[in-house]
This record gives structure tokens, C-alpha cells and sequence, in this order.
């Protein structure tokens, strides 16, 4: 719960206040960041900035061990599959895995490649007619798409299979646990969720998805915003499948993984000839995880929220905006679960691409569109908004400076 203090004071403003040396040490080892203070970048769930340590690791690795993995005897190839698995059991560590002999890592280009290989390497190859998945209308389409895809691609097989809608709770937007309970049948086998929603910045509460259906139902979650961002147990969650972005998570773009539990349905192997695995992008993912893990995941999550609360508690006094998602949790003193570093909002005559616009002419680099949320057709939605969504190298400072821009905005 987020409260004032007995002296009035808001708890974000209190955690920033205790975090604040923590902050700065973290924040002067991104370089992009440090040569460019007069710019603010504020569009930390699109991609994250790197760290000196993972732009070490990187130059390092192109430096001393280049090549190919799993194809040479010599010492750069051999360091380099080295590198690979290693990379592997660190994603396990990382993600609370305390069964890391039963389960695989698979390095992919990011979640959206990811989610697409479990629905159409594996989903496809384990349902049978009449079967039935749940998954999210109303998440990012890069979790809604590859389901309904692997829907068509068995339909022509003659395997016919119903794809029903999660239930959300209409208030507050998060998962509907009862009445998704109460949908679960004797034919139902997968469910996809998402961990923390790439516009609503929610956790979707995954740690009672497991409860709801029950213990054969296979669970796959897009932890795009949430590797890298908060503590991730899969071992706590009781997930099946995990898959992540590495640039969302420090990495260098066209990194991720997916992790797969491999206790319910078949084993997962992604389809076809595997070729060349992205093998610095597999360094950097390494070397992210061990910073993230050296920062602490837990105050990484603690200053994001502490930021995005301090922006939802400005942007409420705002009266030309209106903040997406949960309403109870804009106030300081809201006694529900703060956002996770991410806060969407729109003004109420200003289009959103044009906010944008404005806003980087002030030196703020936001992500104004329609964020890719799919829609309850499955197509993507049309309505566009600002998403400010932030990471460690982000400052009270930024925030408060971004409220005094867009509070000139007010009509």
C-alpha cells in the first residue's frame, strides 16, 4: 500500500529519497544517457538503454572469441558454445528456476518471435480437435496474433479448436481470476497471459492464474515488461513457458528467450534448421542479467514504481488528461498495487501523435500511438495515446520536469 508517512509525506517520494545514491551510481553507467542530458528518454517498454558493463561484454566478446557455436574444436568456437550455455543456466538463475535439469532455454530475436514459436513449433503439434486455449483480446497483439494464427493453421489441417477471450475485470482491467475458473473445462489445455501490460503498466496478478485453472492447463506468459524490470519466479508463478525481450531487459536488440518448464505437453523444440544463433546478443543478455542481478531486481522494481506513482499522482490534478488503466491507483495515497514503470495517458484536445511530437521538442522521447494493443476483433486498436514508461537512469527530476511541460498544456 502507498500512503503518506506520518509527516506527510508521499511513499514514492520517500522510496526515490531512500534510493537516491543507488540511483545515481546506476545511472552514470549508461553512457547514452550521461552524454545527453538535456534529453529525457522515456520509452523504456519499446527498448532499454545499455549499460557500460553489457557494452563491455559485447565489445569483449567481438574482440577475443567471435565465432560460431557448436560447429568448431578451436578456442574461439569452444568459448563461445561455452558462452551459449552458460547464458542458459544464468536465464534459468535469473528467473527463479529451482528445477533447471528439467527445464530448456531457447534464444530467440525477442518475445514477439518467441511467443510465435511456442504457438506454431509446439501448440500446433499437441491439440486436437475440439481442444481449447484462453488468451488475451486485449494485451499486446504479439501475444494475441501467433494464437489465433496457429488457430487457422490447424483449421486447414481439419483440426478444429476454440479460442475463447481471458476474462478481465472491467474496473480495474486485470485478469478476471473467478470467471476465468468458472470458463475452464475438461478440453481446455493452454492459457497465454501476459505478467505486467505494456499499456496499463498492471501486474496481471499471474501467481493466481495457476489456482484458477488448475494443475494440467499449460500456462505461457509474455514477461516482455517484467524481465528485467521486477523479480520474475517461475517456480513462484507456476508458469509453463516464459518469454522475454533482452532489449527490454538491458540486452541488445534482437536478443530473448524463451524458457519452457517442459512437465506438461510435449517437449518444445523450435521448428526447422536452427542455423547461427545471435551469439552477441546471447553475451549481452549474460551480461544483463548479471548487472540486473548486482542492482537488485526488487530496488529496480521499487524506483520504477516510485517514479510512475509520482507521474500518476501529478498527472491527476492535470484536468486535460486522462490516465489509462486502473483509476483507484493514481493517487499517492491509493491503497492498491502502483503502476510498474509504465503510465499511458491522453489529453483531452491535443491528438496523441501530436503530444508526442510536442514533447520531444521539449526533450522528451515518449512513444505515442495505438502501442500495438490488440482489439477485441484481433485486430489493432486505432485509438492512439502517450505511453511514459521509465527504467533505473530515470529521475525524479525527469518526471517532475515532465509534469511542468504538460502542465502548460492545460486548457
Amino acid at each position: 500500500m502507498l500512503a503518506p508517512t506520518s509527516e506527510g509525506i508521499p511513499e514514492f517520494a520517500r522510496d526515490t529519497a531512500e534510493l537516491r545514491a543507488w540511483h545515481e551510481a546506476l545511472r552514470a553507467e549508461f553512457p547514452i544517457i550521461t552524454r545527453h542530458p538535456e534529453l529525457v528518454f522515456l520509452d523504456s517498454a519499446a527498448t532499454s538503454q545499455k549499460p557500460r558493463a553489457v557494452l563491455d561484454a559485447v565489445h569483449a566478446y567481438l574482440t577475443t572469441s567471435n565465432a560460431n557455436a557448436g560447429r568448431g574444436a578451436y578456442p574461439w568456437a569452444n568459448r563461445t558454445t561455452a558462452l551459449v550455455e552458460r547464458t542458459r543456466s544464468r536465464v534459468k538463475g535469473f528467473l527463479g528456476d529451482r528445477a533447471p535439469g528439467a527445464s530448456t532455454v531457447h534464444f530467440v530475436s525477442g518475445t514477439s518471435e518467441g511467443l510465435r514459436a511456442v504457438a506454431l513449433d509446439w501448440l500446433t503439434t499437441w491439440l486436437t480437435d475440439g481442444d481449447e486455449i484462453i488468451v488475451p483480446f486485449a494485451d499486446h497483439q504479439a501475444n494475441l496474433s501467433p494464437w489465433l494464427e496457429a488457430q487457422r493453421l490447424l483449421g486447414r489441417q481439419g483440426v478444429g479448436i476454440h479460442v475463447r477471450a481471458l476474462p478481465r475485470q472491467a474496473v480495474s482491467g486485470d485478469y478476471d481470476h473467478v470467471a476465468l475458473a468458472e470458463m475452464v473445462g475438461p478440453r481446455t489445455r493452454f492459457v497465454a497471459a501476459t505478467h505486467v501490460h505494456h499499456v496499463y503498466g498492471a501486474d496481471m496478478d499471474i501467481h493466481r492464474l495457476r489456482e484458477a485453472v488448475g494443475p494440467e492447463v499449460v500456462i505461457c506468459l509474455d514477461a516482455a515488461q517484467s524481465v528485467g524490470h521486477l523479480p520474475v519466479s517461475v517456480s513462484d508463478l507456476d508458469v509453463d513457458f516464459v518469454v522475454f525481450s533482452g532489449h527490454k531487459a538491458l540486452a541488445l536488440p534482437g536478443s530473448g528467450a524463451v524458457w519452457c518448464r517442459g512437465e506438461r505437453g510435449p517437449e518444445f523444440r523450435p521448428g526447422g534448421w536452427s542455423g547461427t544463433p545471435n551469439t552477441v546478443g546471447i553475451a549481452s543478455v549474460e551480461a544483463a542479467l548479471d548487472w540486473l542481478h548486482a542492482a537488485g531486481t526488487d530496488r529496480v522494481a521499487r524506483w520504477n514504481r516510485a517514479l510512475a506513482a509520482q507521474l500518476t499522482d501529478g498527472l491527476r490534478h492535470l484536468s486535460p488528461y486522462t490516465v489509462l488503466g486502473c483509476q483507484r491507483s493514481l493517487p499517492a495515497d491509493a491503497d492498491v498495487r502502483r503502476r510498474e514503470g509504465i503510465v499511458t495517458f491522453r489529453h483531452r484536445e491535443i491528438p496523441s501523435d501530436d503530444l508526442g511530437f510536442i514533447l520531444f521538442d521539449r526533450g522528451f522521447m515518449v512513444r505515442a500511438d495505438s502501442l500495438c494493443q490488440a482489439g477485441a476483433d484481433g485486430t489493432e486498436e486505432k485509438d492512439g495515446a502517450v505511453r511514459v514508461s521509465v527504467h533505473v537512469y530515470n529521475s525524479p527530476e525527469e518526471i517532475e520536469r515532465l509534469l511542468s511541460v504538460l502542465a502548460t498544456l492545460d486548457d
